[in-house]
């Protein structure tokens, strides 16, 4: 044989497994309604695993694991049709519609001046703000009702993501219904008369440190860590020595009375944040376009391709996966990812049914849209 003749034979090949695939899917959607009209699960393990065997002990010994993927690729295309056809006419989530009101406490982490405060009035213009020391506070305000909602950040555009908020979230049950960017403008401040020559010592939140560490390194000051930028700058303002600055916002280092040093000092110009606005029960607005979940993968080979795999198949653009070790002594680790869509939609409930009932550990946290 030529090579046209080899690729005519392979176009005629596609073409039957085309037509074995359409059929086999069609087969599988009735099997769907079948299994609702007898209340019966769509995942059954078992049976996976016996046709996976199967097909290898039908396979010739060089295709064995290649005739697996195959396989196991069908059968993860075919659940995922099954739970569209299961909640085509039925809804997993019933959430409120989210409201904002003048009314509504605010939780931040810091002081006023924060980033987090700016973040906050960007979607709580005029609401009354509650300042705790800590994101952990924040959380367990919001989880008691002690508040409405709190603003927490989760990334940064120059130092990454803030791995805290990530543990808080598995750790609290909160929803996340709303999120904020607000470009951080970094400049060194410092008490009145303070001279750039007797600087030693620069204060500021963790982040913020790792953000401007280009500047801090090369003027050779020692970075400090701070619960957050607004109070870092309140310790300078207040402090009695002349050897320290702060890196804070520039409405910040104004409003507690301090000279500016220098402006825009970050390594990375623009700087954002992003941050979550968490709420207790879930809350969705109706420009809500993106979901986040969190969730342990098996730890066996494909799992995280299989995952994968379930997104691509329901055409959901994934636009973040994030991963923090469980903590428990081994080096497992959970995820977390965020990807697009509406929890309204029948393919949406559908993945995160799948995922709920596949998964050792699944857990929701909200579906919302961002403020720009």
């Amino acid at each position: 044989m030529n090579l046209e003749q080899l690729r005519s034979e392979i176009d005629e090949l596609d073409n039957n497994i085309l037509k074995a695939f359409t059929r086999r899917m069609e087969l599988c959607r009735q099997v769907a309604v079948y299994k609702i009209e007898n209340n019966l699960p769509v995942f059954q393990e078992g049976r996976e695993k016996k046709i996976i065997e199967k097909v290898r002990s039908n396979s010739p010994e060089h295709l064995k694991d290649s005739a697996a993927v195959l396989f196991t690729e069908i059968m993860d295309i075919s659940k995922s049709i099954q739970q569209n056809e299961l909640y085509h006419n039925k809804k997993m989530f019933e959430p409120s519609q989210l409201e904002i009101f003048d009314s509504h406490i605010i939780g931040c982490q810091g002081i006023p001046g924060s980033n987090s405060e700016a973040a906050a009035r960007k979607l709580f213009p005029e609401n009354k703000i509650t300042f705790y020391n800590e994101f952990e506070d924040v959380f367990s305000s919001v989880e008691n009702g002690e508040v409405d909602f709190g603003i927490i950040p989760i990334h940064n555009s120059t130092a990454g993501s803030v791995t805290q908020t990530y543990d808080l979230m598995r750790k609290h049950n909160v929803f996340i219904v709303k999120t904020v960017k607000t470009e951080i403008t970094n400049c060194l401040a410092v008490k009145q008369g303070t001279k750039v020559g007797d600087i030693k010592k620069v204060y500021s939140h963790p982040q913020a440190l790792s953000q401007c560490s280009s500047y801090i390194k090369k003027n050779g000051f020692e970075p400090v860590e701070s619960v957050n930028t607004a109070a870092a700058a309140e310790l300078v303002s207040l402090s009695k020595s002349s050897d320290c600055a702060a890196v804070c916002s520039e409405s910040c280092a104004e409003l507690y009375g301090m000279e500016i040093i220098e402006k825009g000092i970050s390594n990375v110009l623009p700087n954002y944040t992003r941050f979550i606005c968490i709420a207790k029960n879930l809350l969705v607005s109706e420009d809500a376009d993106t979901i986040s979940v969190n969730l342990k993968l098996p730890n066996h080979t494909g799992s995280l391709y299989r995952l994968l795999t379930k997104f691509f198949v329901n055409n959901m653009n994934l636009t973040k996966i994030e991963s923090r070790p469980l903590a428990d002594g081994s080096f497992d680790v959970m995820f977390y990812l965020n990807f697009t869509g509406n929890i309204s939609e029948p393919k949406v409930q559908g993945l995160i049914a799948e995922l709920s009932e596949e998964l050792e550990y699944f857990k929701f946290l909200g579906n919302f849209s961002e403020i720009k």
